[in-house]
This record gives structure tokens, C-alpha cells and sequence, in this order.
């Protein structure tokens, strides 16, 4: 399946509905099931709502099978608030017939304080190893800022590291990784706006 394509469908439905009713207060659902040409079932779900005060969100999902055990699904959504603030997420899951799956998802979220987003996934093979991550950054109307990623998979543990940075420039950088055997360790760092070390 192209799960590109049903991520984009997902997406669409979704803004389509916003689109559809930003200018008016009110409520809109679609709901709709049919035979598909791969001898599975596709369906497509979408609703929105609009306050009078120009707030609205809106959500779709698409979802295929293809008749052997393979199941798609894709979803978007997004919410706009009375002040400007926006927020948006995406995700798309494939579950196959041999026990294999992924999944991947995005969110972003911007507001006169600040705006972040994050962005990550999985995979499970068909024997059941998984790996897997996820990345996530932000930023604050006064100047702070961070960054996060993270990593597992099977037989290799977790990783994640962290950076952040304050208004005035101070850093705080981070790494914490848990294996089997060896247990969790972690380490960190502090430096000023100039680069030199601080406590943390």
C-alpha cells in the first residue's frame, strides 16, 4: 500500500472539513465504507467544528485492508485557536499479515509563546524485533530553545539525548542510555552563553 499517498488523504480530509466551516460557526461529519479493488474494505472518516469566535478543529482518518491481512490507516488533525495558535498532527500505521508493522507521526504546535514539534516512529518485524525513535524541538517567545532525540531497538536498549538552552544562554546538554547488563547511566553538562562550564 502507498502509505504516503493515504497519509496525504488523511491530511486533506481533514483541512478540507476545516476549511469547510472556519467561516461559520457550526458541526460537519463524513463517514463513508466501501469495496476496494484489492478485495478489502476502505473507509473514510472526517469531522470538524467552528466556534463563533473563530476557533475551529478538524480530524480525519482513512483506513484500507487489502483481503490477505494488511491493514492501513492514516489520520491528520488540526485545531486553530481564538488568539492565532495553531496546532497539527499526522500519522500513518501499517499492520501486515506476517505480524510486521510500523507507524510514524508528526505534531507541530505554534502560540504567541512559543512553538515545538515532534516527529518519530516504530518498526516490528516480522520476528518481533522492534526499533524505533523520535526527534522533538521547541522554542519560546523569551529566547529558550531545546532539543530531544531518542532511539531503540531490540538487543541494542534506548538512547536519548536532550540539549536546552535559556533565555540567557545557558546550556544544559544531557544523555541517558539503558542497555541490557549494563544497566542505565547518564551524563550532562552545563555551560554558560560563552561556552564555559557551569554547574548544572
Amino acid at each position: 500500500m502507498k502509505n504516503k499517498t493515504l497519509i496525504c488523504v488523511a491530511a486533506a480530509a481533514a483541512f478540507l472539513a476545516l476549511s469547510s466551516v472556519a467561516c461559520a460557526e457550526g458541526r460537519a461529519k463524513l463517514r463513508a465504507t466501501k469495496s476496494n479493488q484489492a478485495g478489502g474494505v476502505s473507509s473514510v472518516q472526517a469531522a470538524a467544528v467552528a466556534g463563533p469566535n473563530g476557533n475551529s478543529a478538524a480530524r480525519g482518518r482513512f483506513t484500507s485492508s487489502d483481503g490477505q491481512g494488511n491493514v492501513s490507516s492514516s489520520s491528520a488533525g488540526g485545531v486553530r485557536g481564538v488568539n492565532g495558535g495553531v496546532g497539527v498532527r499526522a500519522g500513518q500505521t501499517q499492520v501486515n499479515a506476517d505480524g510486521s508493522a510500523s507507524h510514524s507521526s508528526g505534531a507541530a504546535a505554534s502560540t504567541v509563546y512559543g512553538s515545538a514539534s515532534t516527529s518519530g516512529g516504530f518498526t516490528r518485524g516480522a520476528d518481533g524485533s522492534v526499533q524505533g525513535g523520535r526527534s522533538s524541538s521547541g522554542s519560546g517567545a523569551a529566547g529558550g530553545r531545546f532539543n530531544s532525540g531518542s532511539s531503540y531497538a531490540s538487543g541494542q536498549g534506548y538512547r536519548r539525548g536532550t540539549t536546552a538552552t535559556g533565555a540567557s544562554g545557558n546550556t544544559y546538554s544531557g544523555e541517558t542510555t539503558v542497555q541490557q547488563g549494563s544497566g542505565v547511566t547518564h551524563s550532562h553538562s552545563c555551560t554558560d552563553a560563552q561556552g564555559n562550564p557551569i554547574d548544572c
